[in-house]
């Protein structure tokens, strides 16, 4: 990504985060609390919070014109600036949480993007035909998902062969004190469902279904970009 979209894309984090919330100020390090969050529960700085999102978003060209569905979509805070630069585009954000999407929906507008359409809908069981997306992206929700095993069939169905999957979640055994938060605090509030993936299980799932694989992590976020 050339530097200027890319700062571009970097100043409406910083713009978004600072002005939508809780929970988007901690997605993109740009309040005093989501800091907080972010190295006591992550151990990420700003600089690993940007490494880990730019990974997870790297297998969407920066000219790309196809069809993407992005599932979920959540706030959209990581997502709204990217799809931005992308007017040319046909891209689907679905959501099983109506206030979250509504909260994407306002993002996009208030950006004056157009070509993106918003779905309430359950990633195990999308209502798409087989093979009709060049890319399905998923930020920050196979780790939520109750029925992973499902999720990942259906994001698998839904790609078009020679399409790419890409995104990151929470995996196990990366960073011990995000572990602690997630077993102690995370999961018993309802926020995450186990089983988790490990960074060596979500390779090994993968290069099952995908061609192509690649999985890296930062602290304990896995990031994975496939080709079908």
């Amino acid at each position: 990504m050339d530097m200027e979209r890319k700062q571009r894309i970097r100043s409406a984090y910083r713009t978004t985060g600072r002005s939508s919330g809780f929970y988007d100020g901690m997605m993109t390090y740009s309040t005093f609390l989501g800091k907080a969050i972010c190295r006591i529960v992550w151990n990420m700085d700003g600089k690993k919070n940007l490494d880990y999102v730019e990974k997870a978003l790297s297998g969407i060209p920066e000219d790309f014109k196809g069809k993407l569905l992005e599932v979920p979509v959540g706030t959209g805070v990581l997502t709204m600036p990217v799809y931005r630069e992308l007017p040319d585009a046909d891209i689907t954000c679905l959501d099983y949480s109506a206030d979250m999407m509504a909260s994407a929906q306002k993002k996009a507008q208030d950006m004056g993007i157009t070509n993106v359409s918003f779905m309430q809908g359950d990633v195990g069981a999308l209502p798409f035909e087989d093979e009709q997306f060049d890319i399905v992206l998923s930020m920050n929700g196979f780790h939520a998902f109750p029925d992973k095993e499902a999720a990942y069939r259906e994001t698998y169905r839904v790609l078009k062969k020679g399409g790419t999957f890409c995104g990151c979640f929470y995996i196990k055994g990366e960073c011990s004190r995000t572990d602690w938060f997630i077993s102690h605090l995370y999961q018993p509030k309802g926020f995450f469902t186990a089983p988790y993936e490990s960074k060596l299980s979500l390779k090994e799932r993968l290069e099952k279904m995908y061609t192509k694989v690649e999985v890296s992590s930062v602290e304990g976020i896995g990031c994975f970009r496939c080709i079908k």
